[in-house]
C-alpha cells in the first residue's frame, strides 16, 4: 500500500478475538467505536467468537444487527486465540488491521497512535507495554516468559509486545500465506521483517472476567515459539550427543586402563551409572525428535486451521480456514 493512499480514505479493520467476554463486550464496543469515530477513521470491527460458552455469541449478534460496521465470525468450537486472530486476517478487508483483545486491557485509545505511525510510512506498528496492572504473579511470569524465550529464539521478539499491533495490507498478505498450525503470530510478524515501529502504552486491568492465558497456555505458546522460530532444540540434542560421546570415550579409556593394570573389579554401580546416563540422553533426544515429528504429522494432515460455524454481516472469503 503506497503512502498516498494511506493519507486518503482508508479502511481500518479491527480484529477482536472473543472468548467468554459477556461482561465486557458492550463496554469494549462503546469505547472503541467512540475512539474511532472521534478520530474520523473509517473502520470495520471483526469479532471472532472463539467457541464462547457464555452469552457472548448472542450479545455479538445483537450488536452486529444494530451496526453493520460490526462483523461476527463464530467458530464451531474453541480453536485458540492465535487461530482466532488468523481468522480475522483472512476475513479483514481493510487497508490495515489492528489486533486487540476485547477485555479492555489494551486501551482502544492507543489505536490512534498506531495509525499515526502507520501514516508516517511504517508497515507494522507494535504496541509496547510500558506498565501493566496485572497481578504480581502475572507480571513476573510474563517478564520471565519474554526473558527466557528471547534467550532461545533465533529471531528475537521485542519484550513487552503482545499481539496488540497494526499491520499494513502488504505484510498482512505475506502472513496469510504462512499456514502453519502451531502459530506464534508475534514471531511471524517479527520474522517477515518490513519497516516496523513502536508505540508505548500502559496496560489496564481486565474490565470483566478472568484471564484466558494462564501459565499452562503461556507455556504452550512458548513451545510454539521455540519449535517454530528457534534451532535451539536441535542444537541441544547435538550438544548432548557430543558431550556424552566424549564421556563414553573417557569411560572406555578408563575401563581399558584399569583392565590392563589388572585392577578391574566387576561393579554394579559403574554399570548402572553408564546405563542411566546413556538412557537419559537417548530419551532427551527422542523427546525433541518426537516433538518435531508430531508437529510434522499434524501439519501433514492438512486440516483447516479453524472451522466457521456462522457469520454476521460478512461473507466468507475463499479458502478461509485452510
Amino acid at each position: 500500500m503506497n503512502l498516498q493512499k494511506r493519507n486518503n480514505n482508508y479502511l481500518l479493520s479491527i480484529i477482536a478475538p472473543v472468548y467468554n467476554e459477556e461482561g465486557g463486550i458492550q463496554k469494549f464496543r462503546e469505547t472503541i467505536v467512540s475512539v474511532l469515530e472521534k478520530a474520523g477513521i473509517n473502520f470495520e470491527i471483526l469479532f471472532i467468537n472463539d467457541g464462547s460458552k457464555d452469552d457472548s455469541p448472542l450479545i455479538l449478534g445483537k450488536m452486529a444487527q444494530e451496526d453493520n460496521r460490526l462483523k461476527v465470525i463464530n467458530f464451531s468450537r474453541n480453536f485458540g486465540h492465535q487461530l482466532a486472530v488468523s481468522a480475522g486476517f483472512d476475513y479483514a478487508k481493510g487497508d490495515a488491521v489492528v489486533v486487540i483483545d476485547a477485555d479492555l486491557q489494551d486501551p482502544p485509545q492507543v489505536i490512534t497512535g498506531l495509525t499515526e505511525k502507520w501514516l508516517e510510512g511504517y508497515d507494522i506498528v507494535n504496541a509496547v507495554r510500558r506498565s501493566r496492572k496485572d497481578s504480581f504473579i502475572k507480571r513476573m511470569t510474563a517478564r520471565l516468559f519474554y526473558k527466557v524465550l528471547n534467550k532461545m529464539l533465533t529471531y528475537k521478539i521485542p519484550e513487552n509486545v503482545g499481539d496488540f499491533r497494526l499491520i499494513d495490507r502488504k505484510p498482512l498478505e505475506v502472513i496469510k500465506t504462512m499456514r502453519e498450525r502451531d502459530r506464534y503470530i508475534r514471531g511471524m510478524t517479527n520474522w517477515i521483517g518490513f519497516k516496523q515501529s513502536f508505540v508505548e502504552f500502559d496496560r489496564e486491568q481486565r474490565f470483566s472476567g478472568k484471564t484466558h492465558y494462564p501459565i499452562r497456555k503461556m507455556l504452550a505458546l512458548g513451545s510454539n515459539a521455540l519449535f517454530s522460530f528457534s534451532s535451539l532444540p536441535m542444537k541441544l540434542a547435538h550438544l548432548a550427543f557430543i558431550l556424552f560421546s566424549v564421556l563414553a570415550v573417557a569411560i572406555t579409556g578408563y575401563a581399558l586402563a584399569v583392565k590392563f593394570a589388572g585392577l578391574d573389579v566387576p561393579g554394579w554401580t559403574s554399570q548402572m551409572l553408564i546405563i542411566v546416563v546413556f538412557a537419559a540422553i537417548q530419551m532427551f533426544v527422542l523427546a525433541i525428535i518426537s516433538e518435531y515429528v508430531g508437529r510434522i504429522y499434524m501439519q501433514g494432515q492438512e486440516r483447516p486451521l479453524y472451522i466457521v460455524g456462522g457469520t454476521v454481516n460478512i461473507d466468507p472469503p475463499q479458502n478461509a480456514g485452510t
